[in-house]
């Protein structure tokens, strides 16, 4: 049986850790959020990968609490777009941007392009920070398509404009239930759950 530690999820996002601590129980260990550090630092995600970002915030936060830290990135990659928003998902029409006035410059952006080149997947990047030893990284990915208007009102972000076709569905037409059978980051849970348990 794998000792009991604390974890802390470097976001503030009680959804995110509630996910993380389904995750975590497996191991015993136990997951809090930053929202019980009134002191932690707010970790500018400034680098141009979401690995980057993910070890940027786990390592800042693993160093000043001096305990182990996830950190996670994640957003849209839209095959047309090479790539993009990519790393800027969440402030594609601008910094401050509501979800849906960045899938609707998603939207705009993808008018005219026909279904088959509308290819897209949600990734997730994962990193987990002990003091004194290196990143675990893991990733997960979602494949879909942009669908060419909104569906659902499940989910946030771009869930409205991601279809998966093989459940003829959006991503916000989904239960969350099914959302995090499927998700990229349901998957990089579970690919940094395969990590930890082969240490």
């Amino acid at each position: 049986m794998a000792e009991t530690k604390r974890v802390v999820l470097a976001t503030r996002n009680q959804g995110k850790v509630r996910e993380f601590n389904k995750l975590f129980s497996i191991l015993g260990w136990e997951c809090v959020s930053l929202a019980e550090f009134a002191d932690a630092p707010e970790v500018v995600e400034d680098g141009d990968t979401f690995e980057a970002n993910a070890v940027k915030k786990a390592a800042a936060i693993s160093r000043y609490l001096n305990m182990p830290a996830v950190g996670d990135d994640s957003g849209l990659e839209v095959d047309a777009l090479g790539g993009r928003p990519g790393v800027y998902s969440a402030r594609y029409a601008g910094e401050h941007a509501t979800d849906e006035e960045n899938w609707r410059k998603l939207l705009e952006e993808m008018s005219g392009v026909p279904d088959e080149q509308r290819t897209a997947r949600f990734r997730c990047t994962l990193a987990l920070v002990e003091p004194g030893s290196a990143p675990l990284i893991a990733t997960g990915t979602c494949e879909g398509r942009i669908a060419h208007a909104p569906s659902g009102n499940n989910g946030f972000g771009y869930d409205p404009v991601f279809y998966l076709p093989e459940r003829n569905k959006t991503m916000a037409e989904l239960t969350a239930e099914e959302k995090n059978q499927i998700s990229h980051r349901a998957e990089a849970m579970r690919n940094l759950l395969k990590l930890i348990q082969e240490k």
